[in-house]
């Protein structure tokens, strides 16, 4: 049987890892890569078994899963957010695909969790994410945030999905919303691209009209539109920020 390895980024994710890393368990190793939390995420990781690493300072979300998927020894690897939990089921057929090495990377359906509600709808859904690969067939793209896994070779499905709770209280979508908003608007200003101040405002306008009519997310009810609001506001600060970093005013 191959090895397995699952690689996990933390920054201050005490509520979250040790449920994470116990629903990999089966996996051979469990790699957390700590980035600077000022909580008690590393301890609680090394706790639960995993092979825990400090980096000296946060990267960005593809440089430091790239410096994760370093330190992996496994033939194979998964990696997770610290968010995200892989059931029972999904585990089966992840250590099916491993063995039949079938291919030398599988994508997994994501159904995350808005406020505790499953989102199958506004886009969230099936949301098809590239988590499994062959070590050494693959890598993170460098983008600090929305990073991507680039494999060379052949990429299938899985159909279990992998259960994802980004936002569980309505806080934890304004903290999210901040720091990823901060990242894309340093992302557009160093890629050279020149926005306008009613860029924001068109494209946040835009964005709910995507995530709640087109997507329907009014079909995942009062959340659905708690989360088109937000996705809008997302939007709107990414733009802005770039705006004024482009003024330098940022």
């Amino acid at each position: 049987m191959p090895r397995l390895s699952a690689i996990v980024i933390t920054k201050n994710e005490a509520r979250n890892i040790e449920a994470c890393l116990e629903s990999v368990a089966f996996c051979d190793e469990r790699i957390v890569v700590d980035g600077g939390s000022n909580d008690n995420t590393a301890a609680l990781a090394d706790a639960k078994g995993a092979r825990v690493t400090v980096a000296e300072e946060w990267r960005g979300f593809g440089p430091q899963k790239n410096l994760a998927l370093s330190l992996a020894t496994g033939d194979w690897v998964l990696s997770l957010d610290a968010d995200e939990r892989v059931s029972e089921r999904l585990a089966d057929e992840i250590k099916r695909a491993v063995a039949a090495g079938g291919a030398d990377g599988y994508e997994m359906p994501r159904l995350s969790t808005f406020c505790g509600k499953p989102m199958r709808h506004s886009g969230w859904y099936p949301d098809y994410v590239l988590r499994l690969f062959r070590r050494g067939h693959a890598r993170f793209s460098d983008d600090l945030v929305h990073e991507r896994v680039i494999c060379d070779g052949a990429v299938r499905r899985l159909s279990e999905p992998l259960t994802h709770h980004p936002v569980e209280r309505l806080e934890d979508s304004l903290s999210r919303m901040d720091r990823y908003s901060t990242a894309r608007a340093e992302m557009i200003v160093s890629s050279g691209r020149r926005v306008s101040f009613f860029t924001g405002i068109l494209r946040g306008w835009w964005t709910f009209i995507q995530t709640y009519f087109i997507r329907l997310g009014f079909l995942d009810g009062r959340e659905g539109f708690l989360l088109a609001v937000a996705n809008a506001e997302g939007t709107y600060y990414r733009y802005m920020k770039a705006w004024l970093k482009e003024r330098g005013r940022g």
